[in-house]
């Protein structure tokens, strides 16, 4: 989920994602009334030649996104078959996505499930990680569960290296026992295939996993393990959003989604 803007533009935001302060009650959001499903409605620029179980035999689809993918119309989305989204809230202990309170509240008007997540930055406390975090992303009734984003970022200017994989797996830890507490909901994982392989994520218990696979189904790229959301594109093209946007699906049926929703938001 790493995204790389001008030099300009990037500029601008670090102004706009840093931390300034103590930050304003929000209102009450309104959280989806009722859970229906629609078909998704979505092409992708680069599509794949899929061999086996294709991202189309799932009937649950959404997205993820943040501040790079511009102002979205929710409501077009949501018709168009988004019946989730992952938004992007924080990265590290000092951003926050310029976009994150508007797509939180528009992405619940619209009727859509949406959570948010945390980009992981390697370079710093992951105590830390959690309490910012929790500072910027509401308790919700109906919502979905945090997520923590972990992965590799080369392109990082500050923190490109790797770290032992007993770090990262205690890192991992950390964050998902101080989010389960505050907001009484297990995380999810979202990781990518090399990231998972060399720090053994299989070993994190008692978590729904989100798994990129662009070109594989997660069974094939993550054999053995149990998933509950597949990346299967980065490159999707769904009406309501200008350009491209990564793709997801469930793991499941539409039942096993209800079912799954009442367990996890509840």
């Amino acid at each position: 989920m790493i995204r790389i803007a001008p030099a300009i533009t990037a500029l601008a935001l670090i102004l706009t994602l840093s931390a300034c302060g103590s930050r304003a009650p929000r209102a009450p959001v309104e959280e989806p009334s009722r859970v229906s499903i629609t078909s998704a409605n979505f092409t992708d620029a680069s599509p794949v030649e899929w061999s086996g179980t294709a991202p189309t035999d799932h009937p649950v689809h959404g997205i993820d996104l943040s501040v790079w993918n511009g102002q979205i119309d929710w409501q077009q989305a949501r018709a168009n078959g988004v019946n989730f989204a992952f938004l992007k809230a924080t990265e590290g202990g000092d951003r926050v996505d310029a976009a994150f309170d508007a797509n939180w509240r528009a992405a619940a008007q619209a009727g859509v499930q949406r959570g948010a997540y945390h980009f992981f930055y390697h370079c710093r406390a992951a105590s830390e990680q959690a309490d910012w975090y929790i500072r910027h992303v509401p308790r919700s009734a109906g919502a979905l569960p945090p997520v923590l984003d972990m992965e590799w970022n080369h392109q990082s200017p500050t923190c490109p290296g790797k770290r032992p994989k007993s770090e990262v797996q205690a890192d991992a830890r950390t964050f998902i026992s101080a989010l389960t507490r505050h907001y009484g909901k297990r995380p999810i994982l979202y990781t990518t295939v090399d990231f998972y392989e060399e720090n053994q994520l299989w070993e994190i218990s008692g978590v729904d996993f989100w798994l990129r696979s662009v070109k594989e189904h997660p069974s094939d790229r993550y054999p053995g393990q149990h998933w509950t959301f597949w990346q299967y594109s980065g490159t999707g093209l769904v009406p309501g959003i200008n350009g491209k946007v990564d793709l997801n699906a469930f793991s499941g049926s539409r039942a096993q989604w209800q079912a799954w929703l009442a367990r996890a938001t509840g």
